[in-house]
């Protein structure tokens, strides 16, 4: 086949352009707001924002598979001093009755009341907002802590240990507040907080994974 000099032309104007464009597109990506650069957090209050913090739990059940929801809209308060990080505190709620999981089924059977005025299987219509209040703050590295605290929930108090791992912190563009971010993760078990329904067909052991987004006031 035989290229006459027009589309020698057009086809060496088509591969420079193939070879420029991702360098262009690299160049022209916006810069993400937030990196992990703990010089980047300040002194100072901070207060959950309800819609990136997220408490997900996990259960084994009856040793198929696990399944797993999500508690959201969860609000509190961040104390931090990047000078003195022992001495931060944390304080928030999680409203328990808006637990998400895949199936509504399910979730009715999470909230309904116990059959014939007995004890619910789990948590009851209108269940109190579970709380999480910090009581101590070790520091285990740059941007790793963990975190000891009370977790009051169903009802129950009892004390849990968070390990907590900075991610990020920058102004966020949609608000131009200074926000930094958490992930944290702990275990605890269920009938430690008198919901012991089908254990252990259900797992009493269940897995906590958290991720947190805190906006300076």
């Amino acid at each position: 086949m035989k290229f006459d000099l027009k589309t020698k032309i057009a086809a060496a104007a088509l591969a420079t352009a193939a070879i420029s464009a991702p360098v262009i597109a690299q160049n022209d990506a916006p810069a993400i707001p937030g990196q992990t650069d703990v010089s980047r957090v300040t002194v100072g209050t901070y207060a959950a924002d309800p819609n990136h913090t997220l408490v997900g739990f996990r259960v084994n059940h009856f040793g198929f598979n696990d399944y797993f929801g999500i508690f959201g809209d969860i609000e509190g308060t961040l104390q931090i001093d990047p000078s003195n990080l022992s001495a931060a505190s944390v304080d928030v709620t999680i409203p328990v009755a808006d637990v998400t999981v895949a199936a509504q089924g399910l979730k009715d059977h999470l909230l309904r009341a116990g059959e014939d005025g007995a004890e619910p299987d789990f948590f009851g219509p209108d269940p109190a907002a579970a709380r999480f209040q910090s009581t101590s703050v070790q520091v285990t590295g740059n941007t790793t802590a963990n975190i000891s605290g009370n977790l009051t929930l169903n009802g129950v108090t009892k004390p849990v240990v968070l390990a907590a791992t900075f991610t990020g912190a920058g102004t966020n563009p949609m608000n131009s507040k200074l926000t930094i971010g958490f992930e944290g993760s702990t275990s605890i078990k269920r009938s430690d907080f008198g919901i012991d329904t089908y254990v252990p067909l259900v797992s009493d052991e269940v897995e906590l994974d958290i991720t947190a987004a805190f906006e300076k006031q």
